[in-house]
This record gives structure tokens, sequence and C-alpha cells, in this order.
């Protein structure tokens, strides 16, 4: 804190007329004066000031010229920045009254001293230079303090801005932001090469949290400001995210329903909306490695679609939409369930559109960068090759993608809850993805048949577009023994899961007939080997790998017995719906092309022919490829 005192001004004013104060210094305990009786009555506002004209003209310019000009007692001063309070401590400057300036009250003093005209071109040290020193030793060199002296000239505009004091005070918390950024570093470099154990350092961002008083128009300036001076966009995207929490704490309704029935104040619509497109337009440039967390992106899409008063996409909610799908694989489902417009047609729970631009700018991103690719291959040869290729399992760009896709999978299995939800807007969904995308399609499986359980009552053709979406090659054995008893499944998709099913297993039975093929073919590659706990295989004796061969043998035995007692379950259910509608519709077509379906999957059951070969050394490995398959309903 400052203090400002006149004890050291000289007994006489420097003026056009001279004025004698009673004593040099005098004490805001003998405020107001009363030795001499008041000769001119100040109006500020609703307060009166009782006061005499010659210490007031010997230091302010303006109520000097206001006398000059008329010959009265009474002035009106409507217009004082800081009202009554802040002319206040201005007369009493110009009676040599001590006064402190302090944090509170140095922009209101430095606004009234321009506003009165207190300048050195009235008076010597005037108090418009005491208060543009206090500011500049004081206040502009920390950043906790410009920012409480800028949050008060909120209420003193235009006045401060013609001052040009809100600019400086801007400036300097850039700077100063800045400055400690660049001192952090020179100090974490400093450790790093001396050796010693680096001390814990206050946060970059300590200051973020106090631009949260900051009105909109200010907060934006300094935001701006320390952009343009290059501070970490880390940093910028901890003081957002500290604002908006602050101003938009609560703006987003979990529940539509109550969204819809809570009746909101245009003028508080408009006001959240405008902070919200503020915050989308100072967010730091986008990446696919943004600074900017998903969660904080998604809250910023939830608070446009409240606050808007339509449905329609703004560039605001376009942004978002953008920035959203660059970084889609950090996403979580919690992220893309986006509640619907409440003032829009659409009845469904989610708003379905969004979802569907977002993960298509991901997937055009990969589309993008896949040409980039095959463009540098094909300018550097195929020695970059291996360095660039991205499609590997275990690539940054495989993984990113699989990501997405199970991601695309939960949130189908969560909207397929909604029952407005249209068949097309699902299967528009189920189909987006590339057929590469997936590698097991159990997760939208389970979509679909959550989302037949919720709509029973859906039409045939549509029941078969949601199945054909899935790809059976791609299901578990547990989801095609799920879905070969799934009633809510069409037979075309049961019959189907069926065949590869067995497919599945005849490749099964070949491999484990040759030993040596098993571990050398391309047709057995799609099982994976498991590495043994013991001895290498070396050290198996040939009566451990006759033994294995055989309880192997007698593992596929009962699968096949397994399989053989559902398709003849699924016979008879076949003959007896036959049965039943022969006799209401003897020419059905349908029926007839499903018994020649099922007579083509009686001769993939002929196995007599397949005697397992003993000879030759099994590996290992192979026997935890049968292992009795478990039921399990994913439903």
């Amino acid at each position: 804190m400052g203090l400002v005192t006149v004890g050291e001004l000289k007994p006489t004013f420097t003026g056009k007329r001279g004025f004698r104060l009673n004593s040099s210094i005098r004490h805001a305990s003998e405020w107001p004066i009363s030795d001499v009786s008041s000769d001119l009555t100040v109006q500020v506002g609703s307060s009166s000031f009782c006061l005499h004209k010659f210490p007031l003209v010997s230091r302010s310019g303006k109520i000097r010229k206001l006398l000059t000009d008329s010959k009265t007692s009474n002035i009106c001063l409507s217009n004082v920045p800081g009202g009554s309070e802040a002319f206040e401590l201005a007369a009493k400057f110009c009676y040599g009254i001590n006064i402190e300036i302090n944090l509170l009250n140095v922009a209101k003093i430095r606004c009234a001293s321009h506003f009165l005209e207190m300048t050195e071109e009235f008076s010597e040290e005037n108090l418009a230079i005491k208060t543009e020193q206090y500011l500049k030793e004081t206040i502009l060199p920390s950043i906790s303090n410009s920012i409480i002296v800028l949050h008060h000239c909120e209420t003193l505009t235009p006045v401060s801005e013609d001052l040009n004091l809100v600019n400086w005070l801007v400036i300097a918390i850039a700077n100063n932001a800045c400055k400690e950024q660049l001192t952090s570093g020179l100090l974490k470099l400093d450790y790093t090469f001396s050796g010693v154990n680096i001390e814990p350092e206050t946060p970059l961002d300590w200051w973020g949290k106090s631009l949260a008083v900051l009105n909109l128009d200010f907060f934006q300036r300094v935001v701006s400001a320390v952009k343009s001076k290059g501070l970490r966009q880390d940093v910028i995207s901890k003081i957002l995210i500290s604002y908006t929490n602050k101003w938009l704490q609560g703006l987003i309704v979990r529940d539509p329903k109550l969204e819809k029935e809570r009746v909101v104040d245009l003028e508080w619509k408009k006001k959240n909306r405008l902070i919200v497109e503020t915050i989308v337009r100072l967010l730091p440039t986008q990446g696919r490695r943004s600074s900017v967390p998903m969660a904080f992106l998604s809250s910023l899409l939830k608070m446009v679609i409240a606050t808007s008063s339509s449905a329609s996409s703004g560039t605001c909610r376009s942004d978002l939409e953008r920035r959203i799908g660059l970084q889609l694989d950090q996403a979580i489902l919690e992220d893309v369930l986006i509640p619907i417009n409440p003032n829009g047609i659409n009845n469904t729970m989610y708003d379905i559109d969004s979802i569907l631009r977002i993960f298509s700018i991901f997937l055009n991103l990969e589309e993008d960068e896949e040409e980039e690719d095959q463009h540098h291959r094909h300018r550097f040869g195929d020695e970059t090759e291996m360095i660039y290729d991205f499609d590997s399992p275990g690539s940054p760009k495989q993984s990113s993608i699989l990501k997405v896709s199970k991601l695309m999978d939960n949130y189908l299995a969560e909207i397929a809850l909604d029952p407005n939800l249209t068949t097309s807007k699902f299967i528009a969904l189920a189909e987006l993805l590339p057929d590469h995308a997936r590698i097991i399609s159990d997760g939208l499986y389970r979509a679909v048949d959550i989302y037949l359980k919720v709509h029973p009552n859906i039409k045939d053709s549509e029941r078969y577009r949601l199945c054909k979406t899935i790809d059976s090659q791609k299901l578990s054995q547990e989801a095609c023994s799920h879905a070969a008893q799934n009633e809510r499944l069409p037979v075309q998709m049961a019959v189907q899961v069926l065949y590869f099913e067995q497919i599945r297993l005849r490749n099964a039975m070949s491999c484990s007939i040759g030993p040596t093929q098993f571990l050398f073919s391309s047709n057995c590659q799609q099982f994976p080997q498991r590495g043994g706990s013991g001895a290498g295989s070396g050290a198996i004796s040939p009566r451990d790998n006759y033994a294995s061969v055989r309880r192997e043998n007698r593992e596929l035995k009962l699968e096949v017995a397994r399989m053989r007692m559902r398709l003849t379950d699924l016979e008879k259910d076949h003959i007896t719906i036959k049965q039943e509608l022969v006799k209401s519709n003897p020419g059905t077509k349908l029926f007839k092309s499903f018994a020649r379906k099922i007579s083509k999957l009686n001769s993939l059951f002929s196995f007599t022919s397949l005697k397992p070969s003993l000879s030759g050394k099994a590996s290992s490995e192979s026997r935890f490829l049968f292992q009795k398959r478990r039921r399990h309903s994913v439903s």
C-alpha cells in the first residue's frame, strides 16, 4: 500500500490567485474545514460539499474554468469518475489533507484527477502526477496488482480508456507473465546443467484465476495480449477454463426434459452465448495434440447448443466440432453425448447430426494423412516405407482409429436406448467407419441388439439393414453363440453366423491335423500363439506330444457335436415354422431358399473322412486353441 501526503507542500500554492492555509498540514479528522465559512457548494451526484473556492481553484483547472465563466457559488459535477467518494479525496488533496492511495482507489483517484484537470499546469506535484507515480512504482510491476486495478477500471470507462490506463495495465500483465515464463524456463535449464534438484516452482498460471473477476471485454484483451507475447498454450487453456467455470458454471442441464420445462430469460441466454463465443475465439491454435482438454471442448459445444436460439450451426459451433474431431481419439463416451437443442424440432435425446460431422472430420483427417504418407513414399522411395508405416497394429495411427471405433460402438449402444431414434440415423453412424477400423465387431453387435430390443416394431427390411452393418466374420465365439440363439435377429443373420463359425472350425481342424502346417501355414496365422510357461518345446517327449494331440482331438469332436446339436435345433425350428406357413401360404419362396441353405450347411459337417494324423511333433502351444467355449449373453 502506498501513502501520498501533502505535508511537504509549500504554504503558498502556485496559481493565478494565492491561498494560504491556516496550517501547512491538515488531517482527515479536520474535514470538512470549519475555520472559514464556505463560499462554494459542489453537487456530485446525490452528495453536496460545502467548500471554499481558493483551494479548489489553485489545484483544479476544471473548477477554475467553471468559476471564471460564471460568478456562481453552486457547481454541479454529475460525471465525476468514481462518484462522490473520488471527488472527496481530490478535494481533501486540494486542502492539503493527507490521503491514502492504495490498490482499491488509485484507479478512481487517477480518473478523478484527470476529470478535474489536476495536472502540473495548475500546480506542482499535483494529484495526477502523484497517482501516475504510484501506478508505475507499485501497480504495473505486479501482475496481481495490475489485475485488481484493471478490475476497478471497469466502472470508470470511458475516462480510464481516454487516459490509456486500461491499455497500460493490459500490456503490463502480458509483459510480466511472459517474463515469469522466461525466468521459469531459465531456472529449469540452470538446474538441469548444474545437477541440483529442482525446487517446487510456482505454477505459471497462478495469476490466471484472478482474471476471472474481469468483465468479458477486459478479459478478452488480456488473453489476446498474452497470446501475442508468446505465453504457452497450456497456460492459456487453463486461464480460459477458470474463467468459463466461474461465469458459466451450471449452464449445462443434463436432462433435456428439464431444459425444455425451464423458462430461460433471453437476455441471460444472449449474455452466456456471447461469453462462450468469445472463449472459443480465444482458444489456442488447434492440432492433433492440442493443449485444450477434450472435456472442455465438449462442454463448450454443449453450452453453445444450450444457449443457441435454433439448432442451426454457426461459426462457433463448426469450430468446436472441428476441434473435437481433430482429437477425437482422446474422447470418452461422456464427451460425445451431446444433448439435442431444447428448442429444436427433433425429439431425440442426443444431437446425432453433430456427432456425424465430428466423426467425419476425424476420418477425413485420417484420409489426408494417408495420402501424405503415400506421397512421401512415392517421393523418397521404398527405403522409408518401414519408417512411415502407420498401418501396423502398434502404430499411433492404427491405435487412434481403434480407439475411435470403440468410442463409436459405445456411443451406438448408448443412443440405442432412445425410443425416438430413427433406424436411418443409427445405420448412418454404424456404417460411417471403414471396414479396417473394427478388428472385432462385438461392440457393434451389442449396440444393434440393444436397438432391436428397444425398437421391437421396426420393419423387417430395416431389421435386415441393421444386421447387415455387422461383419459376422469379426464376431467372437461368445458373440456368435449369442447371435445363433438371438430371436431378435433375422434368420439370414443367424444362418450367416453359423456358416462362418463352421468355416472357422474347419480351419481349426485343418491346423490341428498338420502340426507343422500349424506353425507355417498362412491359413492358421489368425490363431495367436501363447507363450509356454515351462521348458521349450524341444524338451517335450513324443509321448507327451501324442497325449496332447489326442486330447485336442477329443475336444474338437465335442465342439463339432455341439455345433451339430445347435444346427439340429435350428432345423427343427425351421421345419415347424415351414409347416405352419405352408398351410397359410404354400408358395413361400423365403423358406425354400432357407431350406436350400440348410442343406448346404449339412455338407460342412462331413468330418468322417478327416482322421487326425498323430505323426510328427505337435506344438505345445496348440492345446490352448480349442478350450471349451462359454455361452454368455452380450445383451
